[in-house]
C-alpha cells in the first residue's frame, strides 16, 4: 500500500516537472520547504536526468531548486514569527511539523546560533524546519535568505548532479540518501565544487 502511494506521487512529481520544467522543480522544492513531505530526494535528482537527456541545463534546473527552497523556506520563517510556538504546538501537525521535530530544531538553533541555519540545510530532516524557529526567535530576515540560500545551494547542486550522472536510475538515490552522513554530503558537495573550479580554470 505504501509502496503504490509513494510510486503514485513520484509520477504526479515528475509529471509535474516534465510539464513546467524549471518552475516545476522551484515550485516542488518551495512545497517541500514548506514543510509539505514532498522530498527533494525525487525532484532534484529527477531534474538532474533532465538535463542529461538535454531537456534542461544543469546550472539552470540546482537554480530553481535552490531559489523554490529559499522561498518557501521564507513562507515557513513567517509561519514561525507570525504564528510563534503556539501556533506551531497547536497546528503544526497538519503540515508536518511535531511538537519533537520542532523542539529538534529549536535544540539545533539554540545551540549554533544563525550559522544553524547555512549548514542544517544538508541535514535530510531537520533542514526544513529550521525555518520555523528562527521565524520564532525573529532572526534577521536579510540574513535568513542568504544563510539559506548558501545553505540550500550545495543540496541542490549535489542532488541534481547525482541525477544527472545516474540518468534514467535516477531513483536509486532515494533510498539510501536520507540515511547518508553529514559528512559524506558535505565531502561531496566540495568534491563537486572543486570538479566546477577545475572546469572553469581549464
Amino acid at each position: 500500500m505504501l509502496s503504490e502511494w509513494i510510486a503514485r506521487m513520484v509520477g504526479v512529481l515528475t509529471g509535474f516537472i516534465n510539464s513546467l520544467g524549471y518552475w516545476g522543480i522551484a515550485v516542488g522544492m518551495a512545497i517541500e520547504s514548506c514543510n509539505i513531505p514532498l522530498p527533494s530526494e525525487i525532484i532534484l535528482p529527477y531534474g538532474g536526468y533532465l538535463v542529461s537527456a538535454g531537456r534542461l541545463e544543469f546550472f539552470w534546473a540546482a537554480m530553481a531548486g535552490t531559489a523554490g527552497g529559499t522561498f518557501g523556506s521564507v513562507v515557513s520563517y513567517y509561519i514561525g514569527l507570525c504564528g510563534g510556538r503556539p501556533f506551531l504546538y497547536r497546528y503544526g501537525g497538519y503540515f508536518g511539523v511535531t511538537p519533537q521535530k520542532l523542539a529538534l530544531a529549536e535544540r539545533w538553533f539554540a545551540r549554533y546560533g544563525e550559522a544553524t541555519v547555512f549548514f542544517t540545510r544538508l541535514l535530510p530532516v531537520i533542514r526544513t524546519f529550521i525555518s520555523l524557529p528562527a521565524g520564532v526567535a525573529r532572526m534577521n530576515l536579510t540574513r535568513f535568505v542568504v544563510y539559506t540560500f548558501l545553505g540550500s545551494l550545495p543540496w541542490s547542486l549535489l542532488l541534481t548532479y547525482v541525477g544527472y550522472l545516474l540518468g534514467e536510475h535516477w531513483e536509486l538515490i532515494g533510498p539510501w540518501f536520507h540515511r547518508i552522513d553529514v559528512f559524506v554530503l558535505l565531502g561531496l558537495a566540495g568534491l563537486l565544487a572543486w570538479y566546477w573550479w577545475r572546469r572553469t580554470r581549464a
